[in-house]
């Protein structure tokens, strides 16, 4: 996938930046990122508040073997199939991967505060 095509799907957003990692690219939105594409795939950010959108929209959740054979849920999900199509379900789409990305911010601020307060 080209940079210009990514930036052109999270544009609802404002600007993204698109960054090489992992082998494949992070897409970043206000410095958090919301997406990384691996081997041409895109897969936009989750959590468990936005699972069961993901999964009611037909996307996979990026999934890969561990030591022991046990698989490891990442926190990604791969882009529904209506948002190629429509620019509106994408923007949607994209608000909920950012708004993950906000409450996985708050989350590990919440954490650092109370490791800092242990010490």
């Amino acid at each position: 996938m080209r940079q210009t095509d990514i930036e052109e799907m999270f544009c609802a957003l404002g600007a993204v930046a698109v960054r090489r990692m992992f082998g494949g690219r992070g897409v970043y939105h206000q410095g958090l990122i919301i997406a990384v594409e691996l081997r041409g795939e895109l897969m936009l950010k989750g959590d468990d508040v936005s699972a069961p959108q993901f999964e009611a929209a037909g996307a996979r959740r990026w999934t890969y073997q561990g030591r022991h054979g046990r698989p490891i849920l990442m926190p990604y999900w791969t882009v529904p199939a209506e948002a190629f199509d429509e620019p509106e379900a994408m923007a949607r789409w994209a608000g909920l991967a950012y708004a993950a990305a906000l409450r996985a911010q708050e989350k590990s601020t919440r954490r650092a505060l109370q490791l800092g307060a242990e010490r």
